[in-house]
């Protein structure tokens, strides 16, 4: 019976061990589940009081706090980066000298730490690119530094390096260390070609964009606030892209002159002969600067041998252009466009053609090829002046009346006026065209004197477009 008891026992005792046992496991299962849960409230709190401090611009008591963030919580939140990035701005905006360079640091560690914490939503290029112009702007590093940082974000990215004042740093320094030795001017060529390219992508999408909504506005239809805000910011940014690419045109200046680029290629001409993509860019680079150099007949001839495309017949139709032969041209051109998969330069040799039509006379046929460019780059604001243009130059000839003939005038004017839509850096010339045509249109008298106000008017000939008379 004894032993029966102590069995006994020591059966309890075991389970209560068990038990024990089983219970300081699920102490210690809460705690460690309770200690990061806390730690993450702490830094939800934090990042709170910092947002609050934020928003109302009170930044000296946001920093200390932000500095907290970064340190112990820097993947609680992107708003802590968002925010941060307004703070420093702030600061640097309001310092000078070494101070403002320590917080141009700080706002550089800020975008790498939402690099770092948050890049499935930080487009690498763009913020890449944004560290490198904060560099340039408050002298940190060398030329050679600066210009090696925003080579990585092209190079890395360069699908959303689309800030027009980065990628005209970016060419500017380019240029610089040329200027001192340290790069040669074929790359100054090749970064040009590559930017050049960007602005003009980015110029289309935008411009494509302006135009839909503009077109939308006109019909009558009342744009939603977003639609409003997309028009506005696409006109800024055409216009601020459009400024761009005069600026690196301007930077580039007279090292892309025929004198500099004709012993360039001269010089490596043997060696390059049968290497297509150096004719193409070397005749292109000619071409675009109207160099009539033996060399330029030379690269062409040479491309056309070694390999026969969209490039050589071109060149072709350029060469036969400037001596006259305007149908050979048109041959070549028609050639180099079915040929050419390229639709930016598709759309450039459909300005040349349309060109080369309104010198003869045929407008409608121009008009075609203007529409063909415009289908493609619809940034090309040059093509809407043309058409204008055609259009007034046209006027006499198309109409029944003196009425309806000088109503063509209105039509011009509407198609010079999506030329400073789309283009902003033609909107002086534009305009210039636009008051010189209205002047032209019919008055309110005679609008008033015909009974004409609000009606339609189909004008025919080879314009075949209605225009609806302004009401009084």
């Amino acid at each position: 019976m004894i032993d029966g008891f102590k069995k006994e026992n020591l059966i309890n005792m075991t389970n209560i061990s068990t038990m024990k046992t089983k219970l300081l496991l699920v102490v210690l299962a809460l705690v460690a589940i309770s200690v990061p849960t806390s730690a993450q409230e702490d830094c939800n709190v934090t990042l709170s009081i910092f947002s609050e401090s934020a928003k109302v611009k009170n930044y000296d008591a946001a920093l200390p706090i932000y500095k907290k963030l970064i340190e112990k919580c820097p993947a609680t939140s992107m708003a802590t980066y968002q925010y941060g990035e307004q703070m420093f701005k702030h600061y640097i905006k309001n310092s000078d000298g070494s101070q403002a360079t320590e917080y141009a640091k700080d706002l550089i560690k800020n975008y790498e730490l939402r690099l770092e914490h948050f890049p499935a939503k930080t487009k690498k290029g763009d913020y890449l690119s944004k560290i490198a112009q904060v560099e340039f702007d408050n002298n940190i590093g060398t030329k050679e530094e600066e210009f090696n940082h925003f080579a990585k974000a092209w190079k890395e990215d360069k699908e959303n390096f689309n800030s027009p004042k980065a990628l005209y740093t970016y060419f500017s320094l380019m240029v610089d260390l040329y200027d001192a030795g340290k790069k040669e001017l074929q790359e100054v060529f090749d970064l040009y070609d590559g930017i050049s390219e960007k602005i003009e992508n980015e110029e289309g999408k935008l411009a494509k964009q302006l135009s839909m909504l503009s077109e939308k506005e006109e019909a009558g239809t009342t744009l939603t606030s977003k639609e409003k805000r997309t028009l506005k910011n696409s006109e800024i940014y055409l216009n601020n892209y459009d400024q761009v690419s005069g600026g690196i045109n301007g930077k580039l200046g007279q090292r892309a002159d025929c004198e500099n680029l004709i012993p360039l290629y001269e010089k490596d001409f043997e060696n390059k002969k049968t290497d297509v993509e150096w004719l193409r860019r070397a005749a292109g680079r000619l071409n675009s600067k109207d160099c009539e150099d033996p060399l330029f007949f030379k690269l062409v001839q040479a491309l056309h041998n070694v390999e026969p495309s969209a490039e050589s017949a071109l060149y072709l139709g350029v060469l036969a252009n400037r001596d006259g032969k305007r149908s050979t041209a048109l041959d070549y051109y028609n050639q180099a466009a079915d040929l050419q998969t390229d639709e930016s330069k598709k759309a450039d040799i459909y300005g040349r053609m349309a060109g080369i039509y309104k010198k003869q006379g045929s407008y409608g046929k121009a008009r075609t090829y203007y529409q063909k460019q415009l289908a493609i780059k619809p940034s090309k604001g040059e093509a809407y002046l043309q058409i204008a243009n055609m259009y007034a130059l046209s006027a006499n000839n198309c109409g029944n009346t003196v009425f309806e003939k000088r109503s063509v005038y209105w039509l011009a004017a509407d198609y010079a006026a999506r030329a400073a839509r789309v283009k902003p850096s033609l909107k002086s010339t534009a305009n210039q065209s636009i008051a010189n045509y209205r002047a032209k249109a019919p008055s309110k008298a005679d609008i008033f004197q015909e009974n004409m106000a609000g009606k339609t008017i189909n004008i025919g000939c080879w314009i075949g477009e209605k225009i609806r008379v302004p009401n009084l």
